[in-house]
């Protein structure tokens, strides 16, 4: 073998091991790259099934309206919904939910839908204790529910909502007085998803004979998707909805990335549509899946005024 022959040899094999360390060390820089990956992954899926699903958040907001009676001037309303009891809320939560809503003196508290979550076997020892605490939420003027989708499988719905002394308004309304003789209307819609809402029954009022066609109305229900179809045919000040749990999983300056049916135009929290303010509360539990990212538990808090 010549000199030559021996020197590109050598050549060759310093180049395989060149090669072969290249190799190596962008095997190593991958491996340290998923395993970052990885950790990140599971921190994320840590934070929002263990801490994302934990504590309670209260989000203030402002209401005017030159349409409020006198009386009404300064009202509180705390709107509650999904608590999907079973799912990540339990006793202990509720216990909490409780305490933060009677420390703020409402005068209405409202609950639009899916009290007990569907996949979840309430117990009867867990269902007492639920009326109990849920008996001791103090208003000055009333509490009243309307169905969400999880709420049609039994009685566990009416029977809790009723022995916590809640008025159920599916599909109907109810006038409110206020310490004077200008009432509000507070209406009430089932559930769009179950196919039970019913928006001429619920809005009947406007078609009795001397009906204030001017009253300021205020309507839960538990799908906001519904309130085109209600603005096209009846007016409304205030709309209070629930069921999209504001996407349950967002992103940072982009919002819901999952949208569910009945919530697929309005799943963030406030809209302003023509003269009528709807406000979709993120909620309480989880639904299908137990994680909260980036939008944690929480409930409603109105100060309505006059304008």
């Amino acid at each position: 073998m010549t000199r030559l022959e021996r020197n590109q040899k050598k050549q060759k094999e310093i180049q395989h091991l060149e090669n072969k360390e290249k190799t190596k060390h962008i095997s190593h820089v991958i491996l340290k790259v998923l395993l970052i990956v990885f950790l990140l992954c599971s921190v994320v899926v840590l934070y929002a099934r263990f801490i994302g699903t934990s504590g309670l958040i209260v989000k203030e907001y402002g209401v005017a309206s030159d349409r409020l009676p006198d009386s009404f001037h300064g009202l509180k309303i705390i709107h509650l919904t999904d608590l999907h009891y079973g799912s990540t809320i339990f006793q202990k939560e509720v216990n909490e939910l409780v305490q933060e809503i009677n420390q703020r003196k409402p005068d209405l508290v409202v609950f639009t839908g899916d009290l007990v979550d569907k996949h979840y076997k309430i117990k009867e020892q867990e269902q007492e204790q639920l009326i109990k605490t849920l008996s001791k939420i103090e208003t000055t003027i009333g509490k009243y529910a309307v169905t969400g989708n999880h709420d049609y499988e039994g009685q566990t719905f009416n029977d809790i909502m009723l022995q916590s002394n809640f008025t159920v308004l599916d599909n109907s309304s109810e006038l409110l007085y206020y310490g004077g003789y200008d009432p509000i209307l507070l209406v009430g819609l089932s559930s769009s998803v179950k196919g039970k809402r019913d928006i001429e029954k619920a809005f009947s009022y406007f078609r009795q004979e001397g009906a204030n066609q001017e009253i300021y109305t205020i309507t839960l229900l538990h799908e906001p998707d519904s309130i085109d179809n209600i603005l096209s045919r009846y007016p409304t000040d205030l709309a209070l909805a629930g069921h999209s749990h504001n996407g349950q999983i967002r992103i940072p300056y982009y919002g819901s990335i999952i949208k569910v049916k009945g919530a697929r135009k309005y799943s963030e929290s406030s809209y302003e549509i023509q003269d009528t303010k709807l406000y979709v509360s993120g909620g309480l539990g989880t639904s299908n899946y137990p994680f909260r990212l980036f939008d944690r538990p929480s409930i409603n808090f109105f100060r309505v005024q006059k304008k």
